[in-house]
């Protein structure tokens, strides 16, 4: 039975210091998110999850919510095993569809269809069972000719067709899901929207990180607020919504 169990995660990032101002920034935007803590003569460090604790099962649609750096980005990645908790349990029990970063996972020299082939291997298919999927991906993805061109020669749009082409063909049991598949040229996104509408019921359980109260109300049952990196409410959507905004509503008091 598919389930996710996360108990008392920490996840940190330490910053190195560099005297290269430009570099130093680049290296704290890479953080995703939580508190900044800084001690004498250390280099300082990120707290992205601090003491995270959730139990998801069979039928939990859960929206991630909470202002930028808040963390939602990071525990997508430790559900999906890209990052391993500093301390803490993660224990993930089914088949995992990642749709976190349209770049995640490519070889930019090799050809969209060499990366589908590697995706699929990723995903524990044989060689027949990524053939079988490869036509109806194209037709998808409508890449044409560029399917045999490096994925370094696509735009972001057309990566973007490519890794959800390559993401959805596969029925999960666990979708963990980021907002950027939500958008995309128009024309492309008609078609898209009924796929992924799909592909999201098909999956037994699914994490969704999202701005959007909107986009969390139409596609979750359930909702996790987090900020800088530690659960603030967990529980029916309405109930976490109004939470956060009460949150916000208080920052902004304070900060006025």
């Amino acid at each position: 039975m598919a389930h996710i169990e996360v108990e008392d995660v920490h996840v940190r990032f330490p910053v190195l210091h560099t005297g290269h101002r430009s570099l130093k920034k680049a290296l704290v935007a890479t953080a995703t998110g939580g508190a900044i803590m800084r001690e004498a003569n250390a280099a300082p460090i990120v707290h992205a999850l601090s003491g995270v604790s959730v139990r998801l099962e069979v039928g939990d649609r859960v929206g991630l919510v909470g202002p930028n750096g808040a963390g939602k980005s990071t525990l997508l990645r430790v559900l999906a095993g890209i990052y391993e908790p500093d301390d803490g349990h993660v224990a993930v029990d089914g088949k995992i569809a990642a749709l976190l970063n349209v770049n995640l996972g490519f070889n930019a020299d090799l050809t969209g269809r060499e990366n589908l082939r590697l995706r699929g291997m990723y995903m524990g298919l044989k060689g027949k069972e990524i053939a079988a999927l490869a036509p109806e991906i194209a037709d998808f993805t409508e890449l044409g000719d560029y399917l045999d061109m490096p994925v370094r020669t696509y735009s972001s749009g057309m990566q973007m067709r490519l890794a959800l082409g390559m993401a959805t063909a596969v029925k999960p049991d666990i979708l963990l899901m980021d907002e950027w598949i939500l958008a995309g040229d128009a024309h492309f996104m008609e078609k898209a929207k009924a796929r992924v509408a799909a592909f999201v019921r098909q999956a037994r359980i699914l994490v969704l990180a999202s701005h959007s109260a909107d986009v969390i109300r139409t596609w979750c049952n359930k909702a996790l607020y987090l900020s800088a990196g530690k659960v603030q409410a967990f529980g029916p959507v309405e109930e976490v919504l109004e939470a956060y905004a009460d949150a916000a509503r208080a920052q902004s008091v304070t900060r006025n």
